[in-house]
């Protein structure tokens, strides 16, 4: 049994069971991408090499979910402020601050959406599933390059005993 406190995983399978294994836990769900408005590319600064297009920059749209028994719903609400104190206090993600982040990545940002009711009643209707305490984050600014997109490709070996 995992004792992870905070999965990655979509709330609903296309089925419409439930996808978290077990309870007591914090999702998190991409829950869209956006294209960020295009803008202006220092090129002097080396960033388009040997590309027509420049790099495309995203946003990601995440949403941490408690997902706790009935009779826990305070510790659902206590982990919802950690998320959101521990975001308030380290809002800005680099190398220097996060080793394990991805090289190519140069700095993420994250910032707590404002959600009405109805943007809410939206966002939990598209996603099949009950309301839960939850928070809603922009991460912004990912870039993507097509002269670093690589694809892994797994060895084939022919099996020895023919």
């Amino acid at each position: 049994m995992s004792d992870e406190r905070i999965i990655l995983s979509g709330i609903v399978n296309q089925d419409g069971t439930v996808a978290i294994p077990g309870e007591n836990k914090v999702i998190l769900t991409l829950i869209n991408i956006e294209k960020e408005p295009v803008t202006r590319i220092n090129t002097s600064a080396g960033r388009i090499t040997g590309n027509t297009s420049p790099p495309t920059n995203i946003n990601l749209y995440i949403l941490f979910s408690a997902y706790f028994s009935g009779n826990n719903y305070a510790e659902s609400l206590r982990f919802i402020s950690f998320i959101i104190g521990f975001l308030q206090e380290k809002n800005v993600f680099t190398s220097s601050n996060t080793p394990r982040l991805d090289d190519a990545i140069e700095k993420l940002s994250v910032e707590m959406e404002t959600v009405g009711s109805e943007k809410l009643n939206n966002i939990w209707a598209t996603l099949g599933a009950k309301y839960m305490p939850s928070v809603l984050y922009k991460v912004r600014m990912l870039t993507y390059d097509g002269s670093k997109v690589t694809e892994y490709r797994p060895l084939i070996s022919a099996s020895s005993d023919k």
